[in-house]
């Protein structure tokens, strides 16, 4: 039997509309995974790292441990480090993460997958899915409601039904795969699963190195819009006899981890070419007019100044007031779907707090009473959950109905009986009829 190197590859990018990178990715020769973190952007990024951190201590030699006892048992510290962290600190309650591993024993992956990021495999130039979304379109999916290609466009489609929280009532699930020469794995956060389709997905896994195959798909990702942070971390099993390539980032076999995990920023290298000195980009020869020097020189004060500025600030003033009603307007134009006195409704308007001035308000209240949900379904609620129009939030109330336990009928009442007819009265009948003699 042929022995397997694990060659890898990891990158991130914090996308296009992000301003933090909540992600976090890890790669080495035993070891690939890969963390979106979620709840605020201080809180998504401690999730995450702190998970990650957890789990890349696998990295290690575990000759007499079972690979997979030893990922559960990680998969448990991280979880119960985030309850810790949001016990110290409860301002962070509500953080969590989602996670995607697979730690290499040499002949089989052991695997630990929770919420929406995604492995595939690619073998034999053919891409398939390996994870299952814990997600509530998923579950349609399962169902038959919907269809995988339906799935992937749903505006809930990033509704999670299980995710690391800190909290018992939530499992990860655990799986072994087998892996074979010419193998490559892609773990990825859903910046690159939601922004790329699945076809072109398969064609850039397949370029001709792993290092340009993470380019290619965060590239894409950006120009399909970047909504999200981006992370790939792919993994590829070689011949271990075969030499290693000098052109690929990991033939220094030395581990991986970006993202929110890492521990700063890369070296840059560059050169100062200035050396800290400063030079004025127009040069004047000794003794000769610069025609540039003239043409900006200070000029007598214009008559008309402060009248151009006060024009100037009425122009402004009118951008602002102009921009500040047409804001309001498009507000108003806005849904989400937030709790109300413990029912779940439907707002109109976003969902912001600025003194003096109410920039949303209830449409509807719904017979749904948020504490009938599962408990981060409800928490979901109570955060508000944006909407495209009033029609998309009616339809996410009804999407949460499905959630809520079906009522117990209420046993209908039995019937009373009829009254039978006393004996004076049948015997008054009989005698009109002429049937009684007395």
């Amino acid at each position: 039997m042929t022995s397997l190197r694990l060659d890898y590859v990891a990158l991130t990018d914090v996308g296009l509309r992000r301003s933090t990178n909540q992600d976090s990715g890890y790669a080495s020769g035993r070891l690939i995974a890969v963390a979106d973190g979620m709840g605020g952007a201080a809180a998504g990024d401690l999730a995450s790292a702190e998970a990650m951190n957890i789990i890349r201590e696998l990295d290690r030699d575990l000759p007499d441990i079972d690979p997979m006892d030893a990922l559960g048992r990680a998969v448990t510290h991280a979880n119960a480090r985030l309850g810790e962290l949001v016990r110290h600190d409860p301002s962070v309650e509500g953080m969590g993460t989602t996670l995607e591993a697979m730690l290499w024993d040499g002949e089989r992956f052991a695997t630990a997958h929770i919420g929406d990021s995604r492995a595939y495999l690619l073998r034999d130039g053919e891409l398939r899915q390996v994870s299952a979304d814990h997600t509530f379109v998923q579950s349609l999916v399962d169902e038959g409601k919907i269809t995988p290609a339906e799935a992937r466009v749903h505006p809930h489609r990033s509704l999670l039904l299980r995710v690391m929280l800190g909290r018992d009532d939530n499992e990860a699930d655990f799986d072994w795969v087998e892996g074979q020469e010419g193998d490559r794995f892609l773990l990825c956060s859903d910046g690159l699963s939601d922004m790329v389709d699945h076809a072109t997905m398969e064609a850039l896994l397949g370029s001709e190195t792993i290092d340009l195959a993470a380019t290619e798909l965060v590239r894409h990702a950006l120009e399909a819009g970047g909504y999200d942070n981006v992370t790939v971390v792919i993994g590829e099993l070689t011949d271990a006899a075969a030499d290693l390539d000098d052109h690929l980032s990991s033939s220094d076999r030395r581990p991986q981890l970006v993202g929110a995990a890492a521990d700063g920023p890369r070296a840059r290298t560059g050169q100062d070419l200035g050396h800290g000195e400063t030079a004025d980009p127009v040069v004047s020869r000794q003794g000769a007019i610069d025609p540039e020097e003239i043409r900006y020189a200070p000029q007598p004060p214009s008559r008309w100044r402060w009248a151009r500025r006060a024009a100037v600030l009425l122009v402004l003033v009118g951008v602002i007031a102009a921009a500040s009603v047409y804001g309001y307007r498009w507000s108003q134009d806005q849904y989400f779907v937030a709790e109300s006195d413990g029912r779940v409704a439907v707002y109109r308007g976003i969902q912001a707090d600025i003194p003096g001035l109410t920039l949303n308000t209830v449409e509807q209240v719904t017979q749904l009473q948020t504490d009938t949900l599962p408990e981060f379904t409800a928490r979901q609620v109570r955060d508000g959950i944006g909407a495209s129009s009033r029609a998309d939030a009616r339809q996410i109330v009804t999407d949460l109905e499905s959630f809520a336990p079906e009522p117990e009928p209420s046993p209908s009442p039995s019937e009373s009986p009829s009254p039978s007819p006393s004996d004076d009265e049948t015997s008054s009948a009989l005698a009109a009829a002429g049937q009684v003699h007395p």
